[in-house]
């Protein structure tokens, strides 16, 4: 079943904030995504809304959001994530209705308006929420297949398990980093087919992994599993996600057990979490899934959402180029199916915790979501606009991730997920 819409959702309402009706901008009034703002030292929630940020705390403080006292205190979101979908739908459509263009409530209260209203470019965004736990799933079939034609049996490129289970292993919550933090050039064990034994040093294959990151709102207890349907219901919203990989660290460590090193160095999201709300009129469905998935994990109704996306590489002093475009509706496995199968054993699902999608690839090579990908590990180097190519990243390089979706005469943006990346630090002496 499509997620019901409402007055929030109507494409020809425009706001007060003039920015925000602009077609090509990021923040219009249908999207309103939450984060978390500092200003003159002290961070609280917000939403952004055209060029402007509106803090939340204030509003809430004069009693014009009718939310538990303390929901929007903290520098973080988890608070107000923890209330549930019932009170994110009446405060999106109270927020909705304050920013309508019709609406003099806060547009003609220069008072309120002073204090809560700022523009994007006088603040710093942090991270919009504390990260309990972080999941990292493998659930692009197209990504799945590159990957295991490229390192194993091109005839027999998925593991027989693939189709059936939504594939994931646990990262680190630790390293989850705002857009805008750099990146570290990592060190792990190294081991080339001509060696006997591994090396120690920095990596030379150092990737991004392109994807979609669902924040979970609500809980569950430990113990207690959860239908498709409850956990649709469970996850608030939707962030960029890079997933930063240092390629031959892993395929030395991989075996038995997945990745370690190679990813837990850093992940980047974007600092806007669009809710699932905003994105709930771009629902479309998924690829066929053949077999079909185990009684628990069936889906009714379009299971994916239509999100464009782009990865863009600029090196130090040189001009960006875009390396990779493709769309979120792509994934085989659902954010709601891996959080499903995450729940299934008995896991308690926290506040806080973020999934990762994996790597989001399309049927064609430049849809790719991964240099690995792109440049067939190495094989094929990617031209860049300004002159040079690229097999993976360099230091000095950005990495921007963007993405939207697109809606009649405007967009449900997430603004930018970016890092650059440093070089590595002095290797461990020996003790």
């Amino acid at each position: 079943m499509k997620p019901a819409l409402d007055e929030t959702h109507d494409p020809t309402r425009k706001s007060w904030v003039a920015a925000a009706n602009d077609p090509a901008c990021d923040f219009p009034i249908q999207n309103l995504p939450y984060g978390v703002f500092e200003r003159d030292g002290d961070a609280r929630p917000g939403i952004a809304i055209g060029d402007r940020v509106l803090d939340l705390r204030a509003l809430a403080r004069r009693g014009l959001l009718p939310v538990p006292a303390d929901a929007f205190e903290a520098p973080s979101l988890n608070r107000f994530m923890a209330q549930g979908p019932d009170l994110w739908r009446k405060t999106r459509r109270l927020l909705s209705d304050l920013l309508d263009s019709g609406n003099p409530v806060l547009r003609d209260d220069t008072s309120t308006r002073a204090e809560a209203l700022h523009p994007l470019a006088d603040v710093r965004l942090r991270l919009p929420f504390d990260v309990a736990e972080y999941t990292d799933f493998y659930a692009s079939r197209e990504h799945a297949t590159n990957v295991g034609t490229m390192f194993r049996d091109p005839k027999n490129a998925l593991m027989p398990n693939w189709l059936y289970i939504p594939i994931g292993y646990n990262g680190r919550a630790s390293t989850v980093v705002v857009s805008g933090t750099d990146i570290r050039r990592p060190q792990g064990q190294l081991k080339s087919p001509d060696r006997e034994a591994p090396t120690f040093g920095p990596t030379a294959k150092l990737d991004i992994e392109l994807e979609i990151g669902a924040v979970i709102g609500t809980p569950n207890a430990m113990g207690t599993s959860v239908t498709t349907v409850e956990a649709e219901a469970m996850i608030f919203g939707y962030v960029l996600l890079n997933d930063w990989s240092a390629r031959d660290i892993q395929v030395w460590e991989y075996q038995p057990l997945g990745p370690f090193q190679a990813k837990v160095f850093g992940t980047t999201i974007s600092p806007w979490i669009v809710t699932s709300d905003a994105l709930a009129p771009f629902r479309v469905d998924g690829p066929a899934q053949d077999p079909a998935p185990l009684p628990y994990l069936r889906q009714d109704g379009p299971r994916n959402i239509d999100i464009a996306l782009s990865a863009a590489l600029t090196p130090a002093g040189g001009p960006e180029t875009v390396i990779s475009r493709t769309n979120f509706r792509h994934m085989y496995w659902s954010s709601a199916q891996q959080l499903t199968h995450h729940a299934s054993g008995g896991c308690a699902m926290r506040t806080g915790d973020l999934l990762g999608s994996g790597t989001i690839s399309g049927p064609t090579r430049d849809s790719c979501g991964s240099l690995l990908e792109l440049t067939w590990n190495g094989r094929d180097p990617l031209p860049l606009d300004g002159g040079g190519t690229r097999t993976f990243i360099e230091d000095g390089d950005t990495l921007t991730l963007r993405g939207h979706a697109q809606g009649d005469g405007y967009r449900v943006g997430f603004g930018t997920c970016a890092g650059a990346v440093l070089p590595a630090a002095k290797q461990m002496a020996r003790r």
